[in-house]
């Protein structure tokens, strides 16, 4: 499936910030791993608490259900933000391309007795750095590679290139280990051409590789699809890439998978490890006895709910226009899908899932779903008073669907109809991005559009954007990020690809209202490198980080 289109500070005040920080921050050392409030199906950000509370970035779009919301800002505000007293504080340099959302961890007590706020910066020259978040310095490198291995080569895709190492977004559990544990997923080769992906489990304090690792990734499932062979097919580790960022949940590390372009053979894959002994206790293929059908998702991770599920875009692939009893694909090919996984037992399975009237026409011209990243809503009420439990998603074909997640929709040959909501028109072209919620809003960046906020009221989601940015985004778009004092003092987050990337602060209430850009300063000074397609800004703390080419820039109050 083809992806691509054409396409210093003040010492004084950061050390006050560092002293507030440490109380707090010490107390999350002591949080809880697996089904506690620090992996929570709904929170993966640190323990919310007055000024001076961590702020803490663990995952992809700042938790489970993937809002990209840091509801604890107090720093950034749309009377601090703008050209006069915030902008470009430093760039930090690093070995390759940042594609993978730089991760925040507040108050990590590393050797020597030091304690610092961490920014985890994961590259495709397979290295994990851990910096001093306020001021850049490096507190430990490591790299990925085995003795004699070097990085990936791109496969002659164009997605992700020259070079594939750390793609996806690791993900990080405080309590996990002696100090706090990164998980991530690297590729690799040997000499002689063999592939490996491998998933790491480092010391959020030093780096050291823990629990065992790192684990090979391997895997089979039943079927007669792409490469198998007596009746299973085998996970090819050279055909894959882990695009997708990590999902914690539950004790148990997920990873889903995407090929490089069209390159067959692939299939559909998503396998859990659990988080303490890296031990694979779970694997899913969704087109087992077809093709294609991987998770690309520009980046975003799978989402999940309170209730353990796991909700993804699937992209192009074959899917099963015959239904069985159950009203699910005859030989359990969901291709171009929104998929609902359950993980009852730590076993995982197709609970329930949505598929467009179209799909066969869709994946004849590889206009798939999975472009795009889903959204997990909080609870919305309908206008009888009942709770409703939705689910947003976009891909290629430019419809909004908002699905409702105890009764998704399944497969309807004739129309959409049996879709909770599905949108056309709204947006000005396709999704390769995922959506942000913030105070009832969802904030879509499509492709060559500007981004727009859509309202729900009594549980639909408006038709109509409610207001929009002045600026439109070329490919791929935008994945926004949201930073907000409660509910209130909201601005979203974007960063714009191009030979300069550029950094855009909006007010969240009145998307017309810009309340700074990076290209405001006198002389560029605010500059800082060539864009990166699938770049997710992270905001933590009154600072704003965004990775580039070659790069973590970094912003704040100047």
């Amino acid at each position: 499936m083809t992806k691509n289109l054409p396409a210093a500070i003040h010492r004084f005040a950061s050390t006050m910030r560092a002293f507030l920080l440490l109380g707090a921050g010490l107390a999350a050392l002591a949080g809880c791993s697996g089904g506690s409030p620090a992996t929570s199906p709904q929170n993966m950000v640190g323990p919310r608490g007055p000024q001076g509370a961590t702020q803490d970035v663990l995952t992809f779009h700042n938790d489970n259900a993937r809002t990209g919301q840091n509801l604890n800002e107090t720093i950034l505000t749309p009377a601090t933000v703008n050209m006069n007293t915030f902008g470009k504080l430093f760039v930090i340099p690093v070995d390759g391309q940042v594609d993978a959302q730089p991760l925040y961890a507040g108050a990590v007590n590393t050797p020597g007795g030091n304690t610092h706020n961490l920014l985890i910066v994961a590259t495709e020259h397979d290295s994990v750095y851990a910096f001093d978040a306020d001021n850049g310095a490096m507190i430990w490198q490591v790299s990925m590679l085995q003795q004699g291995e070097t990085t990936s080569d791109d496969h002659g895709c164009g997605q992700v290139t020259p070079e594939i190492g750390v793609t996806a977004t690791p993900v990080i559990d405080r309590s996990a280990g002696p100090s706090g544990t990164i998980y991530v997923v690297a590729m690799s080769k040997t000499g002689t051409g063999q592939y490996f992906q491998r998933l790491h489990a480092l010391n959020l304090a030093t780096g050291a590789e823990g629990f065992g690792g790192p684990q090979n990734v391997q895997a089979t499932f039943s079927g007669n699809g792409d490469n198998s062979s007596a009746g299973m097919v085998v996970f090819d580790p050279g055909q894959y890439k882990e695009r997708p960022g990590l999902l914690l949940l539950n004790g148990v590390v997920y990873t889903a998978w995407s090929s490089h372009c069209d390159s067959r053979p692939y299939t559909g894959w998503i396998m859990g490890y659990d988080q303490n002994s890296l031990v694979q206790v779970n694997v899913l293929n969704v087109t087992p006895n077809g093709n294609e059908g991987s998770f690309w998702n520009s980046g975003a991770a799978p989402a999940s709910d309170a209730s353990g599920n796991i909700f993804a875009l699937q992209a192009n692939g074959t899917f099963d226009t015959t239904m069985n009893a159950s009203g699910f694909p005859s030989q359990g090919n969901f291709g171009n899908s929104f998929l609902k996984i359950s993980t009852n037992n730590r076993l995982l399975a197709v609970a329930d899932f949505f598929t467009p009237f179209n799909v066969v026409a869709e994946n004849s011209v590889d206009q798939d779903l999975g472009s795009g990243g889903a959204l997990v809503v909080p609870d919305q009420t309908d206008a009888s008073s009942r709770i409703r439990h939705l689910a947003v998603g976009a891909g290629k074909d430019a419809n909004i669907y908002v699905l409702d997640r105890d009764n998704m929709g399944k497969f309807n040959p004739a129309s959409n109809s049996n879709a909770y909501q599905a949108i056309s028109g709204a947006l000005a072209g396709p999704v390769f991005s995922m959506p942000a919620y913030f105070n009832g809003v969802i904030y879509y960046g499509a492709v060559g559009d500007t981004i727009k906020a859509f309202h729900f009221s009594n549980a639909r989601l408006a038709s109509a954007p409610s207001s929009q940015t002045p600026t439109a985004f070329p490919y791929p778009g935008a994945t926004p990020s949201i930073s907000a004092n409660g509910g209130s003092n909201g601005i979203v987050w974007a960063a714009e690809n191009g030979g300069t990337a550029v950094l855009h602060a909006y007010d969240a209430s009145n998307l017309a209202n810009e309340l700074y850009n990076s290209n405001q300063a006198a002389g560029g000074s605010d500059h800082f490198g060539q864009g990166n397609k699938f770049i997710t800004p992270t905001v933590a703390h009154g600072k704003v980080y965004v990775g580039t080419i070659n790069s973590v820039a970094v912003f704040g109050l100047r």
